[in-house]
């Protein structure tokens, strides 16, 4: 079965965002904060990372190395239209962010690091769900499935009702599976556990957002990010959302500042070509 591709593109100049959705999410969790990018004249790529926006046995068909290359071809194809290229994410998009970052130094200029998870120790996660790495190899472990509960990362109530009804309708590629199960969350443990040990090669420019109360993540897991990180760290702490920081109602500011690297970057750029044009002049 073929699954329909539903990854967002937004043309615009050559300053451009690739932003990955989180595991068993979708690219929607990034639509909002794409368009406000591509209204601030930005290119914006959304990627479906393999094996979602279908079933479960579609993710499980699939391991962090096709996540990866998912992201990877994006960039090469936005590095054919892009001078900078930002490569962000949210939850565990944010940490494919910078594996790809850490192997792909050259093509990546800057980070965008929407509530990054490392673990799941959020104030809405169940106390026990740490022994789950001990027992995940076992029958009842294998047969695990992570589910999502109230309040689902959103603090908006508009917001979260609208991410409630495309779960009762079983919408996948609309609110994600409902569900992640635990061949997919091995998957995402062996990608931490690889990027945790590049994190200190990583040297481009990186923007931190997480939010104080997240419900999936604590801050701990962003205080982690900014100390191994071996480049400047931007860190913004929301003091009024939960996980999904990409659709809640602080979104202005992740905008607002994703904006912000863009145009840092792009004045290093901006300034080689005025000196072209300048020693073209003086010719």
């Amino acid at each position: 079965m073929t699954t329909r591709d539903f990854s967002l593109r937004y043309a615009g100049d050559r300053t451009g965002f690739l932003l990955i959705h989180g595991l068993g999410g979708t690219p929607t969790e990034m639509r909002l904060v794409a368009r406000a990018l591509h209204r601030g004249g930005h290119t914006v790529h959304c990627p479906q990372l393999a094996g979602h926006c279908a079933g479960e046995a579609e993710l499980l068909a699939t391991g962090w190395r096709d996540w990866t290359q998912s992201v990877v071809d994006e960039l090469e194809h936005m590095r054919g239209i892009c001078d900078t290229v930002i490569v962000g994410g949210l939850s565990m998009g944010a940490v494919l962010a910078m594996h790809v970052a850490a192997v792909r130094p050259d093509a990546v200029d800057g980070l965008a690091l929407y509530a990054p998870t490392l673990w799941y120790d959020g104030w809405s996660i169940p106390r026990y769900a740490f022994l789950l790495k001990w027992l995940i190899n076992t029958p009842a472990g294998r047969r695990y499935s992570f589910v999502e509960r109230e309040p689902y990362g959103v603090k908006d109530l508009r917001t979260r009702s609208l991410i409630t009804a495309a779960i009762t309708r079983g919408d996948s590629a609309e609110a994600g599976l409902l569900g992640t199960p635990s061949g997919a969350l091995k998957q995402m443990w062996e990608l931490i556990g690889q990027t945790r040990r590049e994190m200190p090669t990583i040297k481009c420019p990186a923007l931190l957002v997480h939010a104080r109360e997240d419900d999936v993540a604590s801050l701990s897991n962003a205080f982690y990010i900014q100390r191994r990180l071996g480049g400047l760290v931007d860190a913004v702490i929301l003091d009024d959302s939960y996980h999904l920081v990409t659709i809640d109602q602080q979104r202005e500011i992740v905008v607002e500042r994703s904006l912000a690297l863009a145009a840092r970057l792009a004045k290093p750029h901006l300034h080689e070509v005025a000196s072209g044009l300048h020693i073209v002049a003086a010719e």
